[in-house]
């Protein structure tokens, strides 16, 4: 079973932090077929995510994402790309002047090729 594991730094605050790891639960649930359980704490959240092939939790802090990941055998084949496009796409929102809605251009722009690419997956 191969891991992954990624911690990035941000200045987004708890409630920041919570609202966009809650918005990608809500993506992942919608784009990714995975089961998302939210769990706020009084310092941290965690969400834990499952998919076939997949399985693990984010760990949410004021300052801190903290992500823990267990990919299957086939996944596992990939995961070199999969946590190089984790690692590229937190790092571009978390730049960004508005993470939020940086996140919510981005989903648009991939439901955008997707339905202008209806073979591709």
């Amino acid at each position: 079973m191969s891991r992954i594991h990624i911690t990035r730094e941000h200045s987004l605050g708890l409630a920041g932090a919570r609202k966009l790891a809650f918005r990608w639960a809500e993506v992942a649930r919608q784009h990714l077929a995975m089961k998302c359980l939210y769990e706020e704490g009084e310092d941290a959240d965690l969400l834990h995510f499952d998919r076939p092939g997949a399985h693990g939790r984010l760990r949410v802090t004021a300052s801190q994402f903290v992500l823990d990941a267990k990919l299957g055998l086939l996944l596992g084949a990939f995961r070199h790309r999969i946590q190089t496009e984790i690692v590229n796409n937190l790092d571009l929102l978390l730049a960004h002047e508005d993470p939020h809605a940086a996140f919510d251009e981005a989903v648009a722009r991939r439901a955008a090729r997707r339905s202008a690419s209806p073979g591709e997956a």
